[in-house]
């Protein structure tokens, strides 16, 4: 305080000029302000100008644009720049000089408006990273402040992988770049997802760059497919074809790998581009096929799993990647056409015989008929000429039926064989497919693997006991079964059937016999060897009639010559009559009466 008493106050102020607003200098008080005013900047309302940042607190950002007074702008118009600070230079909108207050009134987001659409036009042209404050969602997508638009950001720009929560984002400040813009509509589209591409864009350039086929190099597997596995090679991904999996068959590649599990893989193939990468993991482990037992041969007999069905045959993994091929003509020793499915199913363990064995072409072939007997071997003992047997109908053609009588052991049965008696037009009026039917072996052929069958063979031929009932001449009653315009199929008594042309089936009274009738039958026919029986009931009444008339012809005639030996029979009576010819006189008589009657 002592300092402050001893200081003496100047001696040539001029109080009365200080008074008067013109101290110590010398100018007038319009003078002092026109050169005040000279110090400030010339700022006008609705203006765009830059400011310095002079003060940040939790409301407001204080910014000196070289006038008067500095202007204050709320922070939220600054969300968008999260790492603004003092010193920062800004772009604001002069909304008033002086309001009410005397207040300088500035908006950082109308000036950022005012240029925004140019700003923005440029980033898409230029390509530039710009950054965007994420205000809220919205459907697909977010709401973006960029350079004070509203740009929108689809979800499926927002990253590389998808995104199940949006809201994580919401409030948060990133990177963008500008990827399209409606100039109509004046819509914004940014994306943060173009960002993270282009590095790892650089990323796969310095990777592929570097690839060589052959190359093992160690991955994440990084997505499981049902015809793959993804590897992540560190920015690259690659393609492991489940082929490619294992040597043996995969039928899901989670039972070879699992998710960010790490493996090395070899690199088989990729296009000129090196855009697609195929991998391989089997190849680093030898072939199984090279490793298959040497010693191993035709004949020799393998277990296995069966891994594929076809309807042509079944593969059987012996090993795992060896598989062996079971035709279905090998699974039976059945010459009928099967399904393979109808002997073995997927997962069976079988046993088989190798029947072929390419390890060049890596090719084998298997059969399991052959753990059989082959019952063609000895056929001429288990099913000789003259046996019989029990078989089964397996199917029908015009001229017979094919039956099977065990596994591979196959007959024909001519039509001609089914019966003695009955004629048979098709053999499924006789049988049907899947019955038991007995047979007697005619004939075998063993080239063929067929025996010839019979049926009829098992009974007598009863057509030796019809040549002495059916003897022509002879009549018998029967039913007409069928009529056809050649004739009509007569039923008779032991269930032999015989046939009678249209004009022997003219009635008494000239009428025609119909189906259904049961009538006399005369046999005008018999043949044992074609098993013909010739009927006819007209012939019945015109023998008849026939013989009525030649019986009274026959009459007349013995009349006339009687009459005419009368007369020296009486001249010469007493000579020439003897008692023989007394007796062949009464016999004749007795003839003609019976005759006429």
């Amino acid at each position: 305080m002592e300092d402050f008493k001893n200081v003496a106050p100047l001696q040539e102020f001029d109080w009365d000029a200080f008074e008067n607003g013109s101290a110590n200098s010398g100018m007038s008080k319009e003078q002092l302000e026109q050169a005040y005013d000279t110090t400030l900047n010339k700022v006008a309302d609705n203006e765009v100008v830059n400011g310095t940042v002079t003060a940040i607190n939790k409301r407001e950002v204080i910014v000196n644009i070289g006038y008067k007074s500095d202007g204050i702008i709320p922070i939220s118009e600054f969300r968008y720049n999260p790492d603004l600070k003092v010193g920062d230079q800004v772009e604001v909108f002069i909304e008033n000089t002086e309001d009410k207050k005397g207040q300088l009134l500035l908006s950082h987001k109308k000036a950022r408006e005012s240029r925004s659409w140019d700003r923005v036009n440029e980033a898409l042209e230029s390509q530039e990273i710009v950054k965007g404050y994420i205000k809220c969602r919205t459907k697909g997508g977010m709401i973006v402040d960029v350079f004070g638009i509203e740009a929108f950001l689809p979800g499926s720009q927002i990253d590389v992988k998808p995104i199940r929560d949006y809201d994580v984002f919401v409030g948060k400040t990133m990177e963008f770049k500008v990827i399209k813009i409606n100039q109509e509509y004046r819509n914004v589209v940014v994306s943060h997802k173009a960002l993270i591409e282009e590095e790892l864009e650089q990323q796969k350039k310095e990777i592929i760059s570097k690839l060589e086929k052959g190359q093992v190099l160690e991955g994440t597997v990084k997505n499981i497919t049902s015809y793959g596995v993804f590897i992540d090679l560190g920015g690259v991904d690659g393609l492991i074809h489940i082929t490619d999996l294992s040597w043996g068959r995969v039928s899901d590649p989670k039972e070879i790998v699992e998710l960010d599990q790490k493996i090395n893989v070899v690199i088989l193939d990729f296009d000129d581009e090196k855009k697609r990468i195929a991998l391989g993991l089997k190849q680093l482990t030898p072939h199984p096929w090279d490793s298959l037992d040497p010693n191993l041969k035709v004949g020799d007999v393998v277990k296995g799993k069966v891994v594929v069905m076809a309807d042509y045959g079944a593969f059987i993994e012996i090993a795992p990647g060896v598989e062996g091929l079971i035709h279905v003509s090998e699974m039976s020793w059945s010459q009928h056409l099967r399904s393979a499915q109808d002997f073995i199913k997927v997962g069976d363990e079988v046993e088989a015989v190798i029947l072929t064995l390419d390890r060049a072409e890596r090719k084998m072939s298997l059969g399991i008929k052959q753990l059989k007997q082959d019952p063609w071997e000895n056929i001429e003992e288990k099913y000789p000429v003259g046996s019989k047997h029990t078989a089964t109908v397996r199917n029908f053609t015009n001229f017979g039926i094919f039956v099977e009588i065990e596994e591979g052991v196959d007959g024909l049965i001519h039509i001609s064989d089914l019966s003695w008696t009955k004629k048979v037009k098709h053999p499924s009026e006789f049988t049907t497919i899947g019955a038991p039917i007995d047979v007697v072996v005619l004939e075998i052929d063993k080239d063929n693997r067929r025996l010839s069958l019979g049926h009829k063979q098992l009974e007598e031929n009863p057509w030796d006991a019809y040549e002495s009932i059916y003897t022509v001449d002879s009549i018998h009653e029967g039913k007409i079964t069928e009529m056809m315009d050649k004739g009509a199929v007569i039923s008779l008594a032991e269930g032999v059937e015989g046939f009678a042309t249209p004009k022997h089936l003219v009635k008494e009274d000239g009428s025609q016999a119909q189906q259904g009738e049961t009538l006399q039958f005369k046999v005008i026919e018999f043949n044992k060897d074609s098993k013909r029986i010739i009927l006819s009931h007209s012939r019945i009444f015109e023998d008849i009639a026939k013989a009525e008339a030649k019986a009274e012809k026959k009459a007349a005639r013995k009349t006339s010559a009687k009459k005419e030996k009368e007369e020296p029979v009486i001249q010469n009576q007493a000579a020439a009559t003897t008692l023989g010819d007394i007796d062949a006189l009464a016999a004749l008589k007795e003839q003609l009466e019976n005759g006429g009657k």
